[in-house]
């Protein structure tokens, strides 16, 4: 990350705030913030996911972070989406949403997150694993297992944040949670296949 590029915090903060009073299509945030544009806009389209949202925008907001990661998997340095995606605008209400538990986010960021480990954060190679890792958590995120949303959404924004703040000791950790968000899911997955009426009852509240 250049010395002199604003924090994750800053730039999705100011990016919410553009989107509750004008709303901006997907392509439109893209071109603004070029090659950054691949980590910011995952982490705008999954930032939703930790909180209750309005129906209806899981697979278009996934749909649009699967397509970024697996570009930046292969080593795209400029995002391209689909047209009927990258005219998608972010519902002002539901930026708005975001923006109001923002900062419950990126505490943790502005706190914690800084460049370390840069050689490794920096690497070429990196790009492109933490681009699949990212493809790997949307597919879970994208998942129809009910009311796990919040884990796969964790483990993405930790790779966004490492991205872009060059920080390789969050990384290591992104691999970590990853490997143990994965674990919860196969576990989850075994579990409904084992015993469907059981995971059926359990999740209806009966």
């Amino acid at each position: 990350m250049a010395a002199n590029s604003p924090r994750f915090s800053e730039e999705i903060k100011a990016l919410l705030e553009r989107l509750a009073h004008q709303p901006l299509t997907l392509a439109h945030v893209l071109s603004e913030t070029a090659e950054r544009g691949f980590c910011l806009v995952i982490g705008l389209l999954v930032l939703p996911f930790l909180f209750p949202m309005p129906p209806g925008f899981t697979t278009i907001l996934g749909s649009a972070c699967l397509l970024l990661s697996l570009q930046m998997a292969v080593g795209r340095k400029v995002p391209w989406l689909p047209q009927r995606i990258a005219q998608f605008q972010f519902p002002p209400v539901l930026a708005r949403q975001v923006l109001g538990n923002l900062r419950r986010v990126t505490r943790f960021s502005e706190r914690f997150v800084r460049p370390r480990f840069t050689r490794l954060a920096n690497s070429p190679s990196i790009w492109h694993v933490n681009g699949a890792c990212i493809s790997w958590l949307t597919l879970l995120l994208m998942s129809p297992v009910p009311m796990t949303n919040p884990l796969p959404t964790i483990g993405i924004l930790i790779f966004v944040v490492a991205t872009l703040e060059a920080d390789g000791v969050m990384m290591v950790l992104g691999y970590g949670v990853m490997g143990m968000i994965t674990a919860v899911f196969g576990l989850l997955g075994y579990g409904l296949w084992r015993s469907p009426d059981l995971f059926l009852r359990w999740f209806s509240g009966g």
